[in-house]
Order: C-alpha cells, then sequence, then structure tokens
C-alpha cells in the first residue's frame, strides 16, 4: 500500500512540478478516486490511454501506450450506409453509432488483450463535430471512466487531426498544419499540444465536400469499380486515367486569387463543375443516368483546379511563417508541413503539397492512410501526447462538467495578420499529374 501511494504521489508532482512535499495533503484526498490508475502505473513502463471517437459517420476505438505503440483500434464505417442515401443524416448516424458503439470500444480492448481496469485514461471527442454523434461517444466515454475510476479527456476532434502524424514520424513542434477534410479546410501553426494557431479557414465548403458532390453528381457510382469508393477517391481514382492532354479539357478558375490570405472556397468550384456536367449533359442529349464520355478527363481537369488552390493558399501561409519568423522558437533548421484528415489520403493532393513544399525547404508528411480518416487512435494519441506533455488542465473525474460542442475553433485566429500582411507570392512550379502536363503554378 505504501508503494502505491508513493507512487500517487510521484504521478501528481510530474503533472504539476511541483514537489513531492506540497503535494501530499491534496494526493491523499484524491488518492481513492485515482488508486486504479496508480496501481496500473506502478506494473507498466508506459501509461495507456483508449480514445473512442463518434464524432461524425465512424465508430471508432483505439489503446495506445505513451511510445506510440497500437495496442488495438477498431473501428465500424458507415459509409456503405450513408452511400444510399447520397450524403450523412445526423440522426441515423446517431442510430448507428448507439448500436455499434459498445461492441467497438470491446473489440478494441480484446485486441489489445486489455480491460478498462489496465488503462490510465480514457479520451474522447467532444467538439467539433455532429452534435448527435459526438454524445454517443461522450456518454460511452463517461460510462466506462466512471465505472472503471478513470479520469477523462475531451480532446477537439481538429487538433487530434493535427497531431496524429506525430504518432508515427518525427516531427518536432513547432510546424505548419494543412487540415483538409469532408467537414474542414484549416491552416494552423501548431506549438504544442495546447497552442495552435488559425492562419486559414475556407469561407463555404470543405474540399472533401465539393469532391463527394462533384462524384455523385457524375454518377461515378455507375461505375462499377468506383460503386464502394468515397467521392474523393472515385475523382481521384479517375483523374488518374486520363489521358496527357486531358488535364486542361476543362477550365476551372482559382478561387480568391485576388485576396491576399490564407482563406479557401471551394463552392465556386463546385459551381463551375455542376455548370460543366449541365452543359455537357446538355449538348450530348445524354439519358438521366449516363456519364459523360470523357469523365475521367474531367474528374483530372476538377481535380487540377482543387490542388492548385490548396497550393497557392499553402504557400501563402509558409511565406506568412517566414516573414513573420514563427519557427522562431524551434530547436533546429527543420520545417515541417503536415496534411492530415481525409483529404490527406489523395495522392495527387499530397504529392503536388510535398513539391511545393521542398521548394522553401519543408519536409512534408501525413499519417497512414488508415489514420487520415476519423478514428480512435489518433484521439487515444492526442490524449497520450496531454498526458506526456502534462496538459491536463482539461483532464477531470468531474464528469458531469465535461460536455459536447458542435462548433469550436481549434485556437487562436491570425486571419486578420495574414490579410494584413498581404503577402504577394511568386508560385511554386508544380506538375500536378506528372509527365501528363505542363507544370502548373
Amino acid at each position: 500500500m505504501l508503494l502505491v501511494v508513493l507512487d500517487s504521489i510521484a504521478f501528481y508532482s510530474r503533472k504539476t512540478n511541483n514537489s513531492c512535499v506540497s503535494m501530499m495533503p491534496r494526493v491523499l484526498s484524491k488518492f481513492a478516486r485515482f488508486r486504479t490508475v496508480n496501481r496500473h502505473l506502478t506494473t507498466q513502463s508506459s501509461p495507456v490511454v483508449l480514445g473512442i471517437e463518434t464524432s461524425c459517420d465512424d465508430t471508432g476505438a483505439a489503446l495506445v501506450t505513451g511510445n506510440g505503440t497500437v495496442l488495438g483500434e477498431y473501428i465500424h464505417s458507415q459509409q456503405s450506409s450513408h452511400l444510399r442515401f447520397g450524403g450523412i443524416i445526423p440522426p441515423v448516424a446517431q442510430d448507428i453509432h448507439r448500436a455499434n458503439i459498445e461492441s467497438v470500444v470491446q473489440n478494441a480492448f480484446k485486441l489489445a488483450n486489455m480491460t478498462p481496469n489496465d488503462i490510465d485514461a480514457v479520451a474522447v471527442t467532444n467538439r467539433p463535430g455532429l452534435p448527435l454523434s459526438l454524445i454517443v461517444g461522450m456518454r460511452y466515454a463517461k460510462h466506462i471512466a466512471r465505472s472503471y475510476n478513470k479520469p477523462l479527456i475531451p480532446i477537439h476532434h481538429m487538433q487530434a487531426h493535427a497531431l496524429m502524424a506525430r504518432m508515427t514520424s518525427t516531427i518536432p513542434y513547432p510546424f505548419l498544419c494543412l487540415l483538409v477534410s469532408g467537414g474542414h479546410s484549416l491552416l494552423v501553426f501548431v506549438e504544442s499540444t495546447a497552442r495552435f494557431r488559425l492562419l486559414g479557414e475556407t469561407l463555404d465548403d470543405a474540399p472533401g465536400e465539393a469532391l463527394d458532390k462533384i462524384a455523385r453528381r457524375l454518377k461515378l457510382r455507375n461505375v462499377a469499380k468506383y460503386a464502394q469508393m468515397s467521392g474523393g477517391q472515385a475523382i481521384e481514382a479517375a483523374a488518374q486515367q486520363a489521358g496527357a492532354k486531358d488535364t486542361s479539357a476543362y477550365e476551372f478558375p482559382l478561387p480568391l486569387s485576388k485576396y491576399r490570405d490564407c482563406q479557401f472556397s471551394f463552392a465556386g468550384l463546385k459551381n463551375t463543375a455542376t455548370r460543366h456536367i449541365l452543359e455537357r449533359e446538355s449538348t450530348l442529349h445524354l439519358a438521366p443516368d449516363a456519364l459523360l464520355p470523357d469523365y475521367e478527363a474531367f474528374c483530372a481537369c476538377f481535380l487540377k483546379g482543387v490542388t492548385r488552390h490548396m497550393l497557392h493558399r499553402t504557400q501563402r501561409a509558409i511565406e506568412y511563417c517566414e516573414r513573420r519568423n514563427l519557427f522562431s522558437n524551434a530547436a533546429g533548421p527543420h520545417r515541417s508541413l503536415v496534411v492530415s484528415g481525409g483529404v490527406a489520403c489523395n495522392d495527387v493532393i499530397f504529392n503536388a503539397l510535398s513539391s511545393m513544399a521542398a521548394q522553401f525547404g519543408y519536409s512534408t508528411y501525413r499519417p497512414p492512410k488508415k489514420l487520415c480518416t476519423d478514428n480512435g487512435t489518433m484521439i487515444a494519441w492526442n490524449g497520450m501526447e496531454k498526458l506526456l506533455a502534462k496538459d491536463t488542465a482539461e483532464m477531470t473525474t468531474k464528469y458531469e462538467q465535461v460536455d459536447i460542442s458542435g462548433k469550436c475553433p481549434i485556437g487562436d485566429s491570425l486571419i486578420d495578420d495574414v490579410k494584413a500582411a498581404n503577402i504577394a507570392c511568386k508560385w511554386a512550379k508544380v506538375d500536378i499529374f506528372p509527365g501528363k502536363e505542363e507544370v502548373s503554378s
């Protein structure tokens, strides 16, 4: 018993950087509540965090150690269910989360050969996301935490995406991050687990949303090889089949080209794509379920337009970071660009960004593709990073005080300062489709 009490005192001392003597009264008063956590820490070489993710349409859970080892992970995807509806319907997503949350978490524990007694904390997405989906994961996380006397760590979904690549790659703070998904498009300067500085965000649609909607409008689901893919995956796969001259067959405007900031807008690209499709269908007198005969060329041109927009906004973010000397606290000269979120799986986009960033001395990273989309591992890892960095201000056993939030900023905004900087860029030359087109700028 004395060993466990002393271990408890050391654990809390590390959290607050106070001496063991000054911490003793408070530790002893909390000892009963945290006895299970501390007993585990005396027998394990590394802490373990359970992560639960239900912010949108995937139910995920994972157990991750302090050295980034994934002991067990399990995910239930709703993609096939929502394909039938042409999009995510929040009440349907909630029902599917409810039906699967318990089995998903239990399977993660089974794969790890562990029980809830063996973990040190429960991390759960509580913001931002679909409220009807978030509440399912939050309630189950509270159930686990309360039942086994574990502290709860609320996690910001987009911050978790931003940090995910650090689990599998050596990426020192600070770094620049482009978060692109079906619901978000953000440029963020990441200084620590607790400090995120927003440089730009979308003014309307997210890139994943635009890709999905145009894939549906093109009726790519009617092509057998694309039927089970997401819209973005289908457009990328079709674009790769385009011929050498097809990448210039359709013209797409460069959004916000007159604005010297890092904001995004994908609505104009989506509307232009819809107009091109309507014009071609009318000209060719196509049947309602027929595809454009040159849909592969169309996909290549649309993807090229989306990629160019990301390239320009990200380049300006890089030049802003250098002009404002945001890397001044970096340990060395290394510069990193992290691309995360579901759209980071797109190789055309990622490779183009990598090529551009390299011209400014930046190394580009992304998580493994299966960890770019929503998953429990990124939530567990974010909770673990917070524990290791002693960023525990939000960690609590007062479970009733933790709530969900559908919308929540990722951090402090520097958007106005980016606009004030008014940076004119000489665009980097990038070959978006190597071997198929002239180098784009």
